[in-house]
């Protein structure tokens, strides 16, 4: 397989990668040349992931991590450091879904969302950041870029999905906090807030009519995203492209978040 170079020599380990959007940021760095970690609970999924990309004659490992026990995800850096020696880019995506009236969320449901979409990135973070520093800058002052995944649901409510907003929601503040705490050390932090995307979590929205077009009603573009489309975003931050790019979150999300009404939507969509 004929690769792109943005990324050659490159390290880069991304969270929850066994499908979706994780899934496609591996690929998508390993495409321009990075060698990749990809973790996951999902054992089983997460093989088949890595085997698929392997198969496409791309760098990739794969390891089990839970990004919300601390010394599982430093188990991963330490895995990414052994077999390549340095960790260049971090990609904090994991994430899950609790759907729940607000009245009947319970205190457990609400708390692990919280810890892997919250705590799971800080700590991705601070465990990418604590090798980075021990590395040498490159010629720019360069010595590492963190990506967290955020979403349109940082800034857009849903009632239904409350632990979601609320850690998304944390996640772009994170995101500015961490972006000024660390670089001065050489590391960019900025993240990516995806709006709908046709991930295998929105495939019951997908096969709802309905809810189908309730989603298509305020996404402009008229569709949902691709991963792949994503993964490109997450390729740009984690270049040269992106040098003056710092505390940032670039949204691709179709239109979505400059929307303040409803679309028609034609029934061919």
């Amino acid at each position: 397989m004929t690769t792109a170079t943005r990324l050659q020599h490159k390290v880069a380990w991304v969270t929850g990668a066994a499908q979706g959007i994780g899934l496609a940021c591996a690929e998508a760095l390993a495409g321009e040349g990075a060698r990749v970690l990809l973790t996951d609970i999902a054992t089983d999924k997460l093989n088949t992931a890595t085997g698929q990309l392997k198969a496409k004659g791309l760098e990739v490992a794969a390891l089990r991590v839970d990004v919300g026990d601390k010394a599982s995800v430093e188990a991963a850096v330490a895995h990414a450091v052994e077999r390549w020696g340095r960790l260049d880019i971090a990609v904090a995506n994991a994430g899950i879904v609790h759907a729940c009236d607000f009245l009947d969320i319970e205190e457990a449901d609400f708390d692990r969302v919280l810890r892997v979409n919250l705590k799971g990135v800080f700590l991705t973070g601070q465990a990418a950041a604590r090798q980075m520093v021990q590395q040498t800058p490159d010629a720019d002052g360069e010595r590492g870029v963190i990506i967290n995944m955020s979403s349109v649901n940082a800034v857009l409510a849903i009632p239904s999905i409350v632990s979601y907003v609320t850690a998304k929601g944390g996640v772009a503040q994170l995101t500015k906090a961490e972006a000024l705490a660390l670089i001065d050390k050489g590391i960019r932090v900025n993240a990516i807030g995806p709006g709908s995307v046709a991930t295998e979590v929105f495939a019951s929205v997908a096969n709802n009519p309905e809810k189908r077009r309730a989603v298509l009603s305020r996404t402009p573009i008229g569709r949902a995203g691709e991963p792949q489309e994503i993964g490109r975003v997450c390729v740009f931050l984690a270049s040269k492209d992106a040098s003056y790019m710092v505390g940032q979150t670039i949204y691709p999300d179709g239109g979505r978040l400059a929307l303040n009404y409803t679309v028609p939507v034609s029934e061919a969509s």
